[in-house]
């Protein structure tokens, strides 16, 4: 039977599964829809593939959007300037989940102003369309296990959820350490 159910997941035949969802990730139902979405957890394997290729990660958002400018952009802010190239230089040579990658280096150093705060309060009636950027929320669990890998450092990397105090670095220049992927 367990055999049988994995060889239709996610297909037509699967009656609890939204085929529509597994296949493009994105259903017209939206949270009306009969059959589960399932959306995936925040994804560990970028988050360490990064910062193991590239260097020490201060912060990373994850937008949840549904439009164009937005959907599936990753935005890293590394700890060097030096990194965020490396890692913009080789990473537009890669393919990620299916999709080819583009990243580029970003003049933002504060996203508090690209983030909806309706979204932040449950209140967002533009939905996943919206304009500014809708952050995909960690589990404490999974911050808890980042922050124990790679380099020892004061505080865990930022993911961002929500609004957050001013940040503090200026040891470094804020241009082009973000890269967005």
């Amino acid at each position: 039977m367990a055999e049988y159910l994995a060889s239709i997941f996610g297909t037509e035949k699967d009656k609890v599964n939204c085929s529509f969802y597994f296949k493009i990730g994105a259903c017209r139902h939206g949270d009306r829809c009969s059959r589960l979405h399932n959306k995936p957890t925040f994804s560990q394997e970028v988050f360490t593939e990064l910062q193991e290729k590239y260097g020490e990660i201060e912060e990373m958002n994850v937008c949840d959007n549904l439009g164009d400018h937005l959907v599936g952009n990753v935005y890293v802010k590394f700890r060097r300037e030096e990194d965020a190239e490396r890692a913009v230089a080789e990473l537009n040579n890669r393919w990620f989940n299916g999709q080819a990658v583009h990243a580029e280096l970003s003049p933002v150093t504060d996203f508090r102003e690209s983030c909806c705060r309706q979204y932040e309060m449950g209140e967002c009636t533009r939905g996943g369309f919206c304009n500014f950027m809708h952050l995909r929320p960690i589990s404490q669990n999974l911050r808890r296990q980042l922050y124990g890998r790679g380099p020892r450092r004061r505080s865990p990397p930022r993911f961002h959820t929500g609004h957050r105090p001013q940040e503090r670095n200026h040891r470094h220049s804020p241009d082009h350490r973000h890269g967005r992927f």
